[in-house]
Parts: C-alpha cells; structure tokens; sequence
C-alpha cells in the first residue's frame, strides 16, 4: 500500500511509475525496470514522496534529463513543490 500526500492509503501501481517515467523521457524498457526495481523493495505504507525520491534517483542515474523533465512536469503541470 502506497500512503498519499492526503493520508488516503492506495494498492501500488508499478504502471503509475511506468507512464511518469516515460513522460520523462525514459524509453519503456527502462522505465519498466525502473518501477519493478522500486516495487521489488517498496515497503507497506511507503509515501508518494520517498517513491517519488527513489524513482527521481534512478531516472538520474540513467539520464539526468529524466530526472530535470520529471521535476519541470511536477512543477509546473501539478504545481507540486520539491
């Protein structure tokens, strides 16, 4: 279970990470890596910011463009800071 910004508690959705990560510029297949790598050690009750931390960690270390479109598109689209 994921908690969300508002306490709600949801399943988690590896295609959630999947879709962002490929709106960041990350082809499918790394994207597909990428949210199995965090579903694999996401634990019970896991905050939207600490998924959102590891996946901005490794769009990084892939490409640090990822990383900078993830940011500009949670800014600006979803005027979310940090």
């Amino acid at each position: 279970m994921v908690k969300k910004r508002d306490g709600r508690k949801e399943p988690f959705v590896a295609e959630k990470i999947v879709v962002s990560a490929i709106k960041s510029g990350a082809p499918p297949d790394i994207a597909r890596t990428i949210a199995s790598d965090i579903e694999k050690n996401a634990t019970d009750g896991i905050t939207t910011k600490d998924l959102k931390k590891k996946v901005l960690v490794m769009l990084k270390a892939k490409n640090p463009e990822w990383e900078r479109n993830w940011m500009v598109f949670d800014t600006a689209i979803k005027k979310r800071p940090e």
